[in-house]
């Protein structure tokens, strides 16, 4: 048994099996994602679209590439071809270019909305207020390259667990919202990504679906690619 196969054995015996591991493999490189994948992981997580485009052709066709980090849009078109899911849609511009891409190549993309929960403004995604807005603005038959399929949100990167619960609680409850406000969609909109390494037990407790997870798995990461 391999390092990443016992770690992800044991992450698998803590978490219920509704919930999905995205394996964080951003700087790793290809040999320790054929280990991982090896072990049984076929989701994999990445935070550029340029390590997506290495790391595609070298592992195996049913691998899952999920990108999960900001978005350029002028990247979008080499990026459509390679990913099944879209995590990190923050802006309305972004959607409309990823719909007119997806159009080009005759794909549908599971999509999901980046909500901003944490206190750090660094951090990419729509307000609450900036989602209901969109929602209520546009209309997803418009859209028909793109398959809404939840929400995504980064909570703070804080030691004190009752706000991060706080926060991930908070994303949970807009995510019922819209999908409650939202049947058109409702079908699709299942999925909740939340959750890290460093707090995926708290985000699992408020309905994560998706947890993103990379130290665990792959230990810490060395120099960017």
């Amino acid at each position: 048994m391999n390092e990443f196969e016992q770690n992800l054995s044991k992450l698998k015996a803590e978490i219920p099996d509704t919930v999905r591991i995205v394996a964080v493999s951003k700087t790793k490189p290809i040999e320790s994602l054929q280990s991982a994948y090896e072990a049984g992981q076929r989701i994999f997580g990445e935070n550029r679209v340029q390590e997506i485009v290495i790391k595609y052709p070298e592992m195996p066709a049913d691998v899952q590439w999920h990108m999960i980090g900001h978005i350029q849009t002028n990247k979008v078109k080499q990026l459509l071809p390679l990913v099944s899911m879209i995590h990190s849609i923050d802006s309305q511009k972004l959607l409309n270019v990823v719909q007119k891409e997806a159009a080009k190549i005759n794909k549908v993309i599971s999509c999901l909305l980046q909500v901003h929960i944490a206190t750090e403004e660094s951090k990419h995604g729509f307000s609450q207020n900036e989602l209901r807005e969109l929602l209520s603005n546009i209309n997803t038959k418009d859209y028909p390259n793109i398959r809404f399929a939840g929400l995504m949100g980064m909570a703070s990167f804080v030691d004190d667990e009752e706000q991060v619960l706080a926060e991930f609680q908070q994303l949970n409850d807009l995510f019922n919202e819209t999908k409650s406000a939202s049947m058109e969609m409702n079908a699709d909109f299942k999925e909740l990504s939340m959750g890290m390494s460093g707090d995926y037990h708290l985000a699992i407790e408020e309905g994560s679906t998706l947890i993103r997870i990379g130290t665990i798995l792959f230990g810490r990461r060395s120099c960017a690619i």
